[in-house]
């Protein structure tokens, strides 16, 4: 029997460069599931240091390149989050995907909309600098955390709990559902999945890949529904390890037609 084949996937915040990033996980996901669309829904990157990235982060970036070759027949969408920013142009050139603020298509006689949610979030729109200073500082104590980061990973629910984001973001992409005459609207940047319904508009976040819950979404003609990724037992190894990150950027950078010793370690700074 033909293996089941999703109508979209949606992954967001992935974070690649962060200490807490699960990338491994993410690229497993994409491997064992088949769909005819990927929406890369925001912040897949932590900040525009490239040094950061590990092994795996590039591994997970040349799968996304090899899904995005015509060849596969699937359609592969970023939607830009409030941390990619800086990195539109040269990451769409890198893995030959397409960059949108939002992105809406139709299926199933409905209409749906992605957008990363930042849009809805009042801290992050007021205070951008602010929040760069916060990211900055957020990823130095993660170096500076335990191996399996329970502290950062602690601060970073605590974060979302106090400025209420999830609420904040569900409220507003409803109302931005409601103007677009969206009747599903998938976000991330609270990094906590959720669905709620209002006035027939169903809102969905896809969670995120920084913390110990690793959710994603499908849709297909049973509907959308919510996973938690788990991780069996021959999937677990020893580690990503940071110092064997220049093999997996050497076989990326030749598939994206790349120069091996050029400098990449920082884009728009």
């Amino acid at each position: 029997m033909d293996p089941h084949v999703y109508n979209t996937l949606i992954l967001s915040d992935l974070h690649l460069g962060a200490e807490t990033s699960h990338a491994r996980e993410a690229t497993r996901v994409l491997k064992e599931n088949r769909f005819q669309r990927l929406i890369l829904l925001g912040d897949i990157f932590a900040d525009l240091n490239f040094a950061r990235l590990t092994k795996e982060h590039w591994k997970f970036l040349g799968y996304i390149r090899k899904l995005s070759n015509p060849k596969r027949n699937v359609e592969v969408v970023w939607v830009e989050g409030n941390h990619d920013h800086g990195l539109t142009n040269i990451m769409s050139h890198l893995v030959g995907v397409r960059v949108y603020q939002q992105y809406a298509w139709d299926y199933d006689g409905r209409r749906h909309l992605a957008i990363h949610g930042h849009q809805f979030d009042g801290f992050q729109v007021n205070r951008v600098r602010l929040s760069r200073w916060g990211t900055s500082l957020y990823l130095q104590l993660q170096k500076l955390d335990f191996r399996r980061k329970p502290l950062t990973r602690l601060i970073d629910r605590l974060n979302t709990r106090w400025l209420r984001m999830s609420p904040k973001v569900a409220a507003g992409a409803l109302a931005h559902a409601r103007q677009h005459d969206a009747e599903r609207i998938f976000c991330g940047h609270t990094h906590e999945a959720l669905h709620t319904e209002q006035d027939g508009i169903d809102y969905y976040n896809a969670g995120g890949w920084v913390d110990s819950r690793l959710t994603y979404l499908t849709i297909d003609e049973e509907g959308v529904r919510i996973h938690e990724y788990d991780e069996r037992a021959d999937h677990r190894d020893s580690g990503e390890g940071r110092g064997e990150a220049d093999p997996a950027f050497a076989d990326f950078a030749d598939e994206a037609g790349l120069l091996e010793d050029a400098e990449y370690e920082s884009v728009g700074r």
